[in-house]
């Protein structure tokens, strides 16, 4: 039986236990993007994760999603990211930066641009700016011709991360982002070869992994996805048609991996695990949902079928989790408050277990 602290071989890296810190935005870079000295101490508190995937990444300035978030775009993103990989490296841990292109879930408040999409069809809800939540914008469609400079961009900055100290990189095709916006039949009503039929709504998620592989490596290329997940009002259809065609033409780039969010049945993410040939990490709960991951939720995917599990909110406040998890020991409580406020509180304060003495 397969336990959540057995080793695995993920590419060329050894992990020392299957426990995976999930994407999770803390908004705590500098206005222009740069990672801080408070995100190395972050990261570096988690480094006994077997893999950490950071926070999302923007590719190029006008995938920047919210005020607060990092990137690699200029030279200046890596070197501000190089003490981050550094800090997690020499506490003897493995990170990934996931990439996340917002596509319409922006605003010209936060990047200057107005916001591009597969379609001019505005997200659902309000998007975080710097003068606080404002109507998520109609975004530019993009021309055809467009399409593969943006793809591109996840394999610019996947040479960038890499540059930086990056073991890989995660592409984010979940959570309305980009990819999922052409993935979805609501936010992409496009009628050419990027819309409509499954083979064209997932042409450019192919693309975009494509490019990432040629720039660096399968071993180095992970992507998580969100079956059926409806987030920002991007909806799927057919998600099972959908979701199947989409591993079955990544099944052909040898990549580190697919990290599927559990936002659809589970005999749907079973017929997932069977088309996928390669590694799986699974989030056994949707993303800011009631439910949080625990050990209980990951044991249940193990033997279901996963090889690595993710945990996103329990690493807030639980630095130590993996040996919290070992030991059974109680988690500490996370304040919500902190989340997105900036500053170290709620964000590198949080102590590992102490024992009584």
């Amino acid at each position: 039986m397969t336990s959540l602290f057995d080793r695995y071989q993920l590419g060329d890296l050894a992990l020392p236990n299957r426990v995976v810190m999930a994407p999770m935005s803390r908004v705590r870079a500098t206005a222009d993007g740069r990672a801080t000295a408070s995100m190395a101490t972050y990261y570096a508190q988690r480094a006994t994760a077997g893999l950490i995937v950071t926070e999302g990444v923007h590719p190029n300035r006008v995938g920047r999603s919210n005020p607060g978030t990092p990137g690699l775009v200029t030279e200046e993103h890596v070197a501000a990211w190089r003490p981050v990989t550094d800090a997690v490296h020499v506490n003897g841990g493995r990170i990934f930066a996931q990439l996340m292109h917002g596509g319409r879930v922006s605003h010209p408040g936060t990047t200057g641009l107005q916001p591009v999409g597969p379609s001019a069809v505005a997200a659902v809800g309000e998007v975080f700016t710097p003068n606080g939540p404002q109507q998520a914008p109609v975004p530019r469609a993009l021309d055809s011709a467009e399409i593969p400079e943006q793809a591109r961009s996840y394999a610019d900055a996947a040479r960038r991360g890499v540059d930086a100290g990056f073991d890989g990189v995660e592409l984010h095709g979940a959570n309305g982002y980009l990819i999922a916006q052409f993935l979805s039949s609501t936010a992409n009503l496009r009628t050419d070869a990027y819309g409509g039929p499954v083979a064209h709504r997932i042409r450019f998620a192919v693309e975009a992994v494509e490019a990432t592989v040629d720039a660096v490596g399968g071993p180095r290329t992970g992507i998580r996805l969100s079956p059926g997940a409806g987030l920002w009002g991007a909806e799927d259809t057919v998600v099972p048609e959908l979701y199947s065609a989409l591993l079955a033409e990544l099944n052909r780039f040898d990549l580190a991996y697919i990290h599927l969010e559990a936002t659809t049945d589970e005999d749907t993410l079973l017929q997932l695990r069977k088309i996928w040939d390669g590694t799986l990490i699974v989030s056994p709960t949707r993303p800011m949902g009631a439910q949080r991951t625990d050990r209980r939720s990951a044991d249940h995917w193990l033997d279901l079928g996963a090889d690595l599990i993710s945990f996103g909110r329990a690493f807030i406040s639980n630095p130590d989790l993996v040996e919290r998890l070992r030991a059974g020991l109680p988690m500490a409580r996370d304040d919500q408050d902190t989340w997105y406020q900036g500053g170290d509180a709620g964000y590198v304060d949080y102590p590992a277990y102490r024992h009584a003495a």
